[in-house]
């Protein structure tokens, strides 16, 4: 099956009982089974339902993965992850990344005895002066959130040895985008809260293994600490799937007239957008994509609070609110929000300023949406 087939049927089948086209929600605890041990292949809703396994086999395909897991949120699948560890095991991360990510990392499992190092894993000659004997893992998040860099998977991959499992967070990019596991990655991460469902009515994230053991690990912690997603969950997720595609490039496409808009506005001194032929690594972004996304962030010359402040309560269109990548269009501000449990001087470091702001372009006209940018801004 190709890309857009996938998304509508990969491990979704009608219901035989029924006939169903959509998958049914199976909407229980537990399993009848005829006597002990004979059952159908679920006993216990924590350790499987019907409606989680045929979102985690159609992940699965759209990742090219041997198998998905799911779980109830973005950081509950990273925190699965990173269960995978032990302590004294070290784990070499961007230093550019999701701020609930960092604080997952650095206040949590840091406290269990395993290091992380937070470096720019734009330059991946940056790599190899800081792995060891101890060095587990490489998290790599790419686009990265806020500031949209790009890193090139494939070369991180040939910097890390059999011992070292590379980890991509794909939230930005979408399946529709990138397929890291096609690039050498072991593993995939989503929030699916995000592109995955789409319509900002779901929280959820998931993992895609590209092999059996890193999976049946993975299922392993997923029923034993049981951070599972419920079944109207996993509907909704599967339900956002089936136009992500359709999503996705519109999304692209409004993001690169967005960005080229404010390339050239007096009132913007700095755009990150991996569309942009000025961007650092525009070309690895178009070698390892296919499209470059609908998120967008931009910087003020007037580098305050106060100034994005009266930027973002202005807006007609796009609305003030966490997450990203639904159908409508987001405002987000870094600073105060995603990044809030970073301290200001390491947001600094990668580009941070309390006058950078976020877009989530949205579905909608591109010429509503430019000109409630426009508005916004004057």
């Amino acid at each position: 099956m190709k890309f857009d087939t996938k998304v509508i049927h990969a491990g979704v089948k009608p219901d035989p009982s029924t006939g169903a086209i959509m998958t049914p929600i199976f909407q229980t605890s537990t399993y009848v089974q005829a006597s002990p041990g004979d059952h159908k292949g679920y006993q216990y809703a924590r350790s499987r339902n019907p409606t989680r396994t045929a979102l985690e086999q159609n992940l699965a395909a759209l990742e090219n993965g041997f198998d998905a897991v799911c779980f109830s949120s973005g950081l509950a699948a990273l925190d699965a992850i990173l269960k995978m560890l032990k302590p004294g095991d070290e784990v070499i991360s961007t230093n550019d990344l999701y701020g609930g990510s960092f604080r997952l990392m650095s206040q949590v499992f840091q406290k269990y005895g395993i290091e992380f190092k937070f470096i720019d894993l734009q330059d991946v000659e940056n790599i190899a002066k800081h792995i060891n004997s101890k060095t587990k893992m490489i998290w790599v998040e790419t686009p990265t959130n806020p500031m949209l860099n790009i890193i090139d998977i494939k070369a991180v991959v040939e910097q890390s040895n059999e011992n070292i499992l590379v980890c991509v967070d794909n939230t930005f990019a979408s399946p529709y985008l990138q397929q890291p596991l096609s690039l050498g990655a072991d593993l995939v991460m989503h929030s699916a809260t995000k592109y995955l469902g789409g319509h900002s009515d779901v929280i959820h994230g998931a993992v895609v293994a590209k092999t059996k053991e890193i999976a049946d690990q993975l299922h392993f912690i997923q029923n034993a600490a049981g951070a599972v997603p419920g079944p109207q969950d996993c509907f909704l997720v599967l339900r956002g799937i089936k136009t992500l595609h359709l999503r996705v490039q519109r999304a692209c496409e409004n993001a690169f007239e967005i960005a080229k808009f404010l390339k050239t506005h007096p009132k913007v001194s700095k755009v990150y957008y991996p569309g942009l032929e000025s961007h650092k690594n525009h070309h690895v972004a178009k070698r390892q994509m296919n499209g470059f996304g609908g998120m967008v962030s931009f910087d003020l010359h007037e580098n305050t609070f106060d100034a994005a402040k009266k930027v973002l309560s202005s807006a007609q269109y796009f609305s003030l609110a966490e997450s990203l990548g639904g159908v409508e269009s987001l405002f987000g501000h870094p600073a105060t929000m995603t990044h809030g449990s970073i301290p200001k001087e390491e947001r600094l470091k990668v580009g941070i300023t309390d006058s950078l702001i976020r877009l989530s372009v949205g579905v909608e006209d591109i010429n509503d949406l430019i000109e409630d940018l426009d508005k916004a801004l004057a």
